[in-house]
């Protein structure tokens, strides 16, 4: 019998009995927004229901939300996208054009929109209940976004922010070991060596995760 390490990553539901997590590279159909293995969603209302969280992502924009492996988004995350956007060096802001009634004659160019770029997550990120991402952020690896904050900025990797907008709480551990732990990327492990060193990833001992074999 083949030995299993770990839960099927193309599994909708990596655990059967707790259908209220979600791996969410598994449901969802947009082709902008790109998925890693083992992030997951968790929503006791629908976690296969991610989609929805990601706001004004407009094909003719072409912007991508991109999340990296290993991410936990707890329920009620919102990623607004560039479509959300209005011009603003206009004297008035409002949309005119998507009202109709001959006002579309007056459809702003791309150009004339402040458009911010792709969203980026990377890896092992963990996000509180109720946060929103703006458009544009880059969320370094391994950051924590403290419940109920609103990202308006890029993210340093393993840095804890939190608040509206939020701001840097601390560095969850020293620079050597942040830089460390980014030449590891222990993420893009194979799930039998992944297996092997889980007892390291799921310990303070921080020495012993730079032990890791990454062959």
């Amino acid at each position: 019998m083949k030995k299993i390490f770990g839960p099927d990553p193309n599994a909708i539901y990596p655990n059967e009995d707790i259908k209220q997590i979600c791996f969410i590279k598994n449901v969802i159909k947009n082709p902008n927004i790109i998925v890693g293995d083992y992030t997951y969603y968790d929503d006791i209302d629908g976690p296969e229901n991610f989609e929805d969280h990601v706001t004004h992502l407009y094909p003719f924009i072409g912007d991508k939300l991109i999340i990296g492996k290993f991410c936990a988004i707890a329920r009620g995350i919102e990623f607004v996208m560039n479509g959300a956007n209005h011009r603003m060096n206009s004297v008035s802001t409002y949309p005119f054009h998507i009202m109709g009634g001959g006002w579309e004659d007056f459809t702003p160019k791309l150009s004339e929109l402040p458009l911010k770029g792709d969203t980026v997550v990377d890896n092992d990120v963990w996000f509180g209940q109720n946060v929103t991402v703006m458009p544009g952020v880059h969320i370094g690896d391994g950051a924590i976004i403290a419940a109920n904050s609103v990202v308006t900025k890029d993210v340093l990797p393993y840095h804890i922010v939190g608040g509206n907008p939020a701001k840097i709480i601390r560095k969850r551990f020293d620079d050597e070991l942040i830089e460390n732990l980014l030449e590891l990327q222990w993420w893009n492990l194979d799930p039998k060596t992944l297996f092997d060193n889980m007892k390291a990833l799921c310990r303070s001992d921080l020495g012993r995760v730079m032990r890791i074999n990454r062959m």
